[in-house]
């Protein structure tokens, strides 16, 4: 497909109005005071006296054979209402949900059947008066193991005589390909430079402060399921969630509550729901399955990426970008059950803001004796981000040109701007955000400062990245992998009601998770607020269970405010429709004539002569034979909106289509001094500046760059969920797995560019995942300006103390 062909299939560019009166403004949260009064409705708020608790027995063992399991003594225990084993679980659900590839033999379940594959593996559920109860019993379950060989390195793995996770693939390589997009050959063999490295990403991810859960309720009289979960999405898999339990998905009503932080480890809620159902349909009483920590960083199904690169970036001797190779081996743990949906992120931005002609991406996911991956903030574009900026600054420091001007040297800087691998970038203006960045930062400043620095024998180092934050995906990205896909799916749709009452009362009715941080409520309110002219405070937001709901997708990869902003300007549209035909009819005036201005309609020209969107509901509410008999009562609609650009992949896979178009940007520049001594490193200024279309609410989204910084900086200093080589996991709980705290993360400087996407409501671009999305390139960089003097390179995240003090010994 040319450009000009992918330019023909894109949407009709949309105007936007000059002047807003709510979306753009700093409001405080519509949500804050139900949270701050504590009752913001959280799983564990959720408890009565009279639920049953499930607890779950987990491997001590990586790898294992059952070989038999006796739970008569924890059966007998008083307050015990049952204890299911794997086995028995198997005979009462089906295996989980799992896109990944060959699911026949890569089958995953709510606990191991026949052998267990990570510590943490659930072998058995115990179902008690009390949680402390429910562990109780599940000490006095009796389980012999046979123990096998463990294979814990991604790279071990694939060779082969590796012991293997699951025979029946009769391989540890879960997926292979290579995609070549663009003359990647012409553009090496006429290359003057090729830069080359290998970098190693360790697997970390979200920490949420309440944990997953599940509170199931199943009524043997009809056989409906009723699950309260704290999980982001319900609606979009309800079906698959159903015939995991054997129920129909018409007898399964998910009730969303807020997710108690997620950062995309509460993407699918598939295991505890079912677990839960499970157990209260076996028991047949209400059920809660509410992790412990330990549950949580051991068996959440979410860890991040973990990832080995062999990279090539093609150079000419002026600096400007040719082509770039990547090789890279992504260890997914024990099953794969999104299959390599996290390189997908990757690919959506895989060139970042630079004009790179060609791009050959080659992946391998390796399975391991380990818990394995899930969403964590970025889904992989942040590991993208990541390699590709540590390759632009060695490339600089290679070629002896500044790492500001060689950015400046390949930024894009037409719009909209198709990459090789067939994405868009629809807008964008990468110099402005980067010398605002340089303002902002003082960045001659810190210069000066660090040869004064160095002169005295400390180490200060400048980082400074330029990089991309995907938005919105569409469903290709998950089958675009294969040939042949077992289910090209290509509906992810987002749906809102909005509903006026006789008092023009306006009420919103989502269909998605209640909160997972972005918001929804301020920004939906603020939405509505926009098109009706009232407050965003008299708005009210209620959600609407699975059961009675309309399709929707739930967050994931910042795609939610774009979406439900084109719902609700769908739904507004809608009812502003029939408001006009009813004005008109009130006022014995030609639709024609008629505007809408300062909340109601009024005869164009004519402003005393207006009927406002109150006195038009009361009338549609109340006085049915005052219109004509065509027109129904009330004044309610909605809108199931789809995604509002994607095109399909080529049958080659040579243009995987457009799936990811609204792409935000930022440049992000800390300033650090690193103490060779100790290998500590303490951040002196950090500065942030965004490009995420246009602004909904400034100061939400302040929040996201600040907090998705902060987990930027644990990813690039501190956490790291360690194996050793036998797969037992070392950092199984917060003494071992460390946080940034509040001392480790600086006052932040945040600036804001904006340039609206000409192909969403209001110009809105997503902005949830950018500040994790940049901060571990930044800092890695930063630090390799530091010790760039002592001929030092890190070129491994986390940069933990030990690894900077090995790096400074072996330059030595």
């Amino acid at each position: 497909m040319t450009t000009a062909d992918r330019s023909s299939a894109a949407p009709p560019v949309r105007t936007h109005a000059e002047t807003r009166t709510w979306v753009g403004k700093s409001i405080r949260r519509v949500e804050d005071p139900k949270f701050l009064r504590g009752r913001g409705g959280y799983i564990a708020d959720l408890v009565t006296p009279g639920m049953l608790h499930a607890a779950v027995l987990r491997s001590p063992h990586p790898h294992a054979r059952i070989v038999s399991i006796d739970t008569s003594a924890a059966a007998a225990l008083d307050g015990v209402h049952a204890v299911i084993t794997g086995a028995q679980a198997a005979e009462l659900t089906d295996p989980l949900p799992d896109f990944g590839p060959d699911p026949a033999n890569h089958v995953w379940r709510c606990l191991a059947v026949d052998k267990v594959r990570y510590v943490g593996e659930g072998v058995a559920v115990a179902v008690a008066d009390s949680r402390y109860l429910a562990e109780d019993a599940l000490a006095l379950i009796d389980v012999e193991y046979e123990p096998l060989p463990a294979v814990v390195d991604p790279e071990a793995a694939l060779l082969d005589g590796s012991p293997l996770v699951h025979e029946s693939l009769g391989t540890n390589c879960a997926y292979e390909r290579t995609f070549d997009f663009g003359d990647v050959e012409r553009d090496f063999a006429e290359a003057d430079v090729i830069v080359r490295d290998r970098l190693r990403w360790h697997r970390s991810g979200g920490q949420p402060l309440e944990t997953v859960g599940a509170i199931a309720d199943f009524d043997h009289s009809t056989g409906e399921l009723t699950v309260h979960t704290n999980s982001l999405s319900f609606t979009s898999y309800l079906f698959m969630a159903a015939a995991t339990l054997k129920i129909p998905a018409n007898k399964l009503d998910v009730r969303q509550v807020p997710a108690g932080g997620s950062f995309g480890s509460k993407l699918f809620v598939t295991k505890p729901l079912v677990i839960a159902g499970m157990c209260s349909r076996a028991v047949g009483q209400p059920v809660v399955f509410l992790e412990d920590r330990v549950d949580n960083m051991s068996n959440c199904d979410h860890h991040g990426s973990d990832r080995v690169y062999e990279v090539e970036l093609a150079m000419m001797r002026d600096g400007t970008m040719r082509g770039i190779r990547i090789d890279t081996i992504d260890d997914y743990g024990a099953y794969i059950q999104f299959g390599v949906g996290h390189h997908g992120n990757a690919l959506a931005q895989v060139v970042g803001p630079y004009t790179i002609g060609s791009v050959r991406y080659r992946v391998r996911a390796a399975l391991t004796n380990k818990n394995q991956q899930g969403a964590y903030r970025g889904f992989g574009s942040e590991v993208n981000n990541w390699m590709l900026e540590q390759m632009v600054d060695k490339a600089a420091r290679e070629l002896g040109i500044d790492p500001v001007e060689i950015r400046r040297r390949n930024f894009i800087r037409e719009f909209p701007h198709f990459i090789p691998t067939g994405n868009v970038y629809d807008s964008g203006d990468y110099d402005a955000v980067l010398a605002k960045a340089l303002e902002l930062s003082g960045y001659d400043h810190w210069r000066a400062e660090q040869a004064k620095a160095r002169e005295q024998g400390r180490h200060i180092g400048i980082g400074l990245i330029t990089a991309q934050e995907r938005s919105v995906f569409s469903a290709t990205e998950f089958w675009f992998w294969f040939d042949e896909p077992g289910a090209p799916v290509t509906s992810m749709p987002e749906s809102v009601t909005l509903k006026v009452d006789a008092t023009g009362g306006i009420t919103a009715t989502l269909y998605s998770c209640a909160f997972w941080g972005n918001s929804p409520e301020t920004m939906v309110a603020q939405l509505v607020a926009e098109e009706f002219d009232c407050d965003p405070h008299d708005v009210a937001v209620v959600y609407q269970g699975s059961k009675n709901g309309l399709p929707a997708t739930g967050p994931g990869g910042s795609r939610t405010t774009v979406m439900l902003a084109g719902a609700v300007e769908g739904a507004t549209a809608k009812i502003k429709a029939k408001a006009l035909r009813a004005a008109a009819h009130l006022l014995e005036a030609n639709p024609h004539d008629m505007e809408w201005v300062d909340g109601g309609f009024q005869v164009k020209g004519v402003p005393e002569q207006r009927k406002s969107l109150a006195e038009i509901a009361v009338m549609l509410h109340l006085f049915k034979h005052s219109f004509p008999d065509d027109m129904e009562s009330g004044l309610e609609d909605s809108k199931v909106y789809d995604h509002p650009y994607t095109t399909m992949p080529s049958a080659d896979r040579k243009d995987l289509g457009v799936f990811y178009p609204f792409v935000g940007h930022a440049c992000h520049v800390p300033v650090v001094e690193v103490d060779v001594e100790t290998g500590a490193v303490r951040i002196l200024s950090y500065v942030a500046v965004h490009d995420c279309g246009t602004l909904v609410n400034p100061r939400s989204l302040a929040g996201h760059i600040v907090g998705g910084t902060a987990q930027g900086i644990g990813t690039a200093f501190y956490e790291e969920f360690v194996y050793d080589e036998d797969g037992q996991l070392l950092s199984s709980s917060y003494l071992d797995y460390l946080i940034p705290s509040a001392m480790e993360v600086p006052e932040l400087t945040i600036g804001h560019v904006e340039t609206p996407s000409p192909y969403t409501p209001h110009g809105i671009k997503g902005g949830g995942e950018g500040g994790r999305m940049m901060a571990p390139a930044a800092l890695n960089a930063a630090v390799n300006d530091a010790l760039a003097p002592l001929g030092v390179r890190l070129t491994e995240l986390p940069m933990t103390p030990e690894r900077i003090l090995s790096a400074l010994r072996a330059a030595r």
